[in-house]
């Protein structure tokens, strides 16, 4: 363990993101803040922004600040996000929850495959995105088949893709076990059959490099509060293709996704671009905070930032595998996000005991405990001292 500890020291001198932990909050009663891949801590820098629109804006300008800059923060700080995943701008909106994104990428995917009847998700998937796949699938019409991650953290389509698949919805990056799936080689594989793929990146964005464009995506989306650090119900992003643009049909056609956002029309005209992805007035407080943390991965740069979750997580995994624990995490780090899973027994009572010792874990059931590492605010000294106050909440249980 020590010599972890020097690994730690060495690794954290030769940081070159290691600044980037002073431009966060700190909470000096947390020794280890291993939860990032659930919510981000709080920039300085959002801080002082949402003093100033509180302030100057909401206070100072009130209804003239729409028509100052909050009407185009939909689209505008879409396009920046959708800089960090690798899309050109006019395809992605960022205003609602990810559950709502969800529902509208899969309604209008299906609506693309009017004569499809099958829609695929993974098995273990996140609650939301099975949920909301059951549903689509109800209201439409349609068959929903799953699918199961291997044991190695890879997925295997073969038997649920067909002449019937309309649409398969798929997360880049597992919430339990961290596996890091082949967005590229996957999609390619979804086009194959004729269907569309629509892409779950909340654990990926802002930690794990992405080329949507690149790589033929249909539709993606994520959340802003875990790597990109916008704080807790921030809004999510929404990014639809432009080949897909002018057939696309969303289930929520609210006034702000119009051609003529102030025209009141009788008829309604869905905007040309990604803005036909919105629905109803967005929250410019969140947008604001989005814009803040998307700014710092991308002045960070997602590929350092993806280098430096490489090391943590080898360092963490290092340590577990020194204790003999049970790691559901793939070893490859190019099959592995930027958090590391254990299964445990009484994984919840292990959370709570390293809670109360000033590290704070994610805990899934039924038996996992997560740990989360953000590069931009994690060290490495402080994901040693994590792992190890686990490790003795562990001992003491045997």
């Amino acid at each position: 363990m020590i010599d972890l500890r020097r690994r730690a020291a060495r690794l954290d001198a030769a940081d070159p993101l290691a600044r980037w932990r002073r431009e966060f909050v700190l909470d000096p009663d947390v020794m280890a803040y291993l939860d990032g891949n659930s919510l981000g801590r709080l920039p300085r820098r959002t801080v002082e922004r949402l003093q100033t629109f509180v302030r100057d804006e909401w206070g100072g300008r009130l209804i003239r600040g729409w028509s100052e800059g909050w009407a185009e923060l939909p689209t505008a700080v879409g396009d920046e996000v959708g800089r960090l995943v690798g899309a050109a701008a006019g395809q992605t909106v960022v205003g609602d929850s990810t559950s709502i994104a969800i529902a509208k990428a899969l309604h209008a995917a299906v609506r693309l495959r009017p004569e499809r009847d099958e829609i695929v998700v993974a098995a273990h998937d996140f609650p939301t995105d099975r949920y909301l796949a059951q549903r689509v699938a109800a209201d439409t019409g349609r068959t929903l088949r799953t699918v199961g991650l291997r044991d190695d953290g890879t997925l295997d389509l073969t038997d649920v893709l067909g002449e019937r698949t309309a649409v398969v919805l798929l997360s880049h990056v597992d919430y339990r076990s961290g596996a890091l799936l082949d967005l590229p080689r996957l999609t390619r594989r979804v086009h194959d059959a004729g269907a569309l793929v629509v892409w779950d990146l909340c654990h990926s964005v802002g930690v794990v490099p992405i080329a949507l464009d690149q790589a033929d995506v249909d539709l993606a989306l994520g959340c802003t509060y875990k790597y990109l650090n916008a704080g807790p119900g921030a809004p999510a992003f929404l990014y639809a293709a432009a080949r897909h643009l002018p057939h696309l049909q969303q289930p929520l056609p609210g006034w702000w996704s119009a051609d003529d956002l102030f025209a009141m029309a009788d008829d309604y005209r869905p905007a040309p671009d990604a803005r036909r992805l919105l629905s109803g007035t967005p929250n410019v407080a969140g947008l604001l905070a989005v814009r803040e943390g998307v700014a710092m991965v991308d002045e960070a740069g997602v590929e350092a930032i993806r280098a430096k979750s490489v090391l943590l997580t080898g360092l963490v995994l290092d340590l577990l595998d020194a204790e003999g624990l049970d790691v559901v995490t793939p070893r490859d780090p190019a099959s592995r996000g930027s958090h590391v899973t254990v299964r445990l027994p009484g994984a919840r009572d292990v959370a709570e005991r390293m809670a109360e010792r000033g590290v704070l874990p994610d805990f899934r059931e039924p038996d996992l405990v997560r740990l989360g590492l953000s590069p931009l605010t994690t060290s490495f000294e402080e994901a040693v001292v994590g792992v190890e106050a686990m490790l003795d909440v562990v001992r003491s249980t045997r």
